[in-house]
């Protein structure tokens, strides 16, 4: 599934137009974007919660030319899921 019929479901449910349902979807995706800018953690009962964890400066490889490449510190979103959102496989 994409944004785009994130939106659509979101507008063909509270029966809003496609603009106002888009407004408001970006907006949540916008505010969990900047709060972990911030370094802040969201939690959002029974779906998941998302953080940042940190990934230490290392080795790698570029494919490419197989040319040994140093990899920076860098922080990257991680999601865990909620007890309601777990698939049983």
């Amino acid at each position: 599934m994409v944004r785009a019929e994130i939106i659509n479901q979101v507008a063909q449910k509270l029966g809003i137009t496609k603009r106002s349902a888009s407004i408001a979807v970006n907006m949540v995706f916008k505010s969990i974007s900047n709060a972990l800018a911030n370094g802040d953690k969201v939690e959002l009962r029974g779906f998941g919660s998302f953080t940042i964890r940190h990934r230490n400066a290392r080795l790698g490889r570029n494919p490419k030319t197989a040319e040994i490449v140093q990899v920076a510190t860098k922080k990257v979103p991680f999601f865990k899921a909620g007890k309601d959102l777990k698939i049983v496989g």
